[in-house]
Formats: C-alpha cells, sequence, structure tokens
C-alpha cells in the first residue's frame, strides 16, 4: 500500500487570469495618462502581472506554454485588425456607449499584447534554460576550456 497521497494537476489559471486584468489595466490606464503618478501606477500593475504570468508560466508544461503563446499572439493580430477598420467606427456598430466599447477594445488589445509577449518571454527562457543544461563536455574542449580530469 501506498502513503503517498495522489495529488492531481492544476495549472491555476486564476494567475493567468489575473496577470491578463493587470496588463489590460495597465494599458488603459499608460494610454490615457499624460502624467507621472498614472504612468507609475500603470507600470506596478503591469509588474504585477508579470509577476502573475511567471507563476504562470512556471507551473504549466513547455508545450501548454508554447500554445497558450501562439494562442495569444493569434488572438492580438485579430484584435489588430479592429484597429485597422477603426475602433470608434467598431464602437458605433455595436449597441451601447461607443466610448465604452472603444475603451474595451484598447484593454483587450493590451491584454493580449502583454500576454502574448510575456509568455513568448517565458518560453523563451525556459527553452534556453533546457539547451544550456544539455551542453556536452566536448563542447567545452572545441572552446579550448581545460578539463577537470587528469587524461592520464
Amino acid at each position: 500500500m501506498h502513503d503517498v497521497i495522489p495529488t492531481t494537476l492544476r495549472s491555476d489559471r486564476l494567475l493567468l487570469a489575473v496577470s491578463f486584468a493587470c496588463f489590460a489595466t495597465a494599458g488603459i490606464a499608460a494610454g490615457n495618462a499624460d502624467a507621472l503618478g498614472p504612468t507609475l501606477v500603470a507600470t506596478a500593475v503591469a509588474i504585477t502581472g508579470v509577476f502573475c504570468l511567471a507563476h504562470y508560466a512556471a507551473r504549466i508544461s513547455r508545450r501548454t506554454l508554447a500554445h497558450l503563446s501562439l494562442a495569444f499572439w493569434v488572438a492580438f493580430l485579430v484584435i489588430s485588425g479592429l484597429h485597422v477598420i477603426g475602433l470608434e467606427a467598431v464602437g458605433n456598430t455595436v449597441p451601447g456607449t461607443a466610448e465604452i466599447h472603444v475603451l474595451s477594445l484598447i484593454a483587450i488589445t493590451w491584454g493580449t499584447l502583454l500576454t502574448a509577449c510575456g509568455a513568448t518571454a517565458f518560453l523563451g527562457f525556459r527553452e534556453y534554460g533546457a539547451a544550456s543544461s544539455a551542453d556536452t563536455p566536448e563542447d567545452g574542449v572545441l572552446e579550448g576550456e581545460a578539463s577537470e580530469y587528469s587524461t592520464r
């Protein structure tokens, strides 16, 4: 009989949602601010988003992180297509207040862009870490490093 309690792997997607919300909030706050105070607040909120995204990225597999990164890049490209049309034009076609729709689209744009950039950066860090630990001793010999072991 095993004494190990089986646990399920969980990714804690709440961290991803909080990170996206922080990035969207920072994008809205920084876009409308000409003063130093709101810019500093937006920077602090974006740093919180990076912190949450880093913890989320550490809990998921490389494959899932790659899929997440790709999905957010595709979402960003789709949302940026609305910028080509014009956010005011899109906001006027949807029932409701156009200003709210424009701000929502700007928030979604910033959220997808910064999440895609962050996920790609953390994927790159993970790939670099995987590649650098797999160096073979022959690589050191080719680069002229001396071995710690005697060859006698």
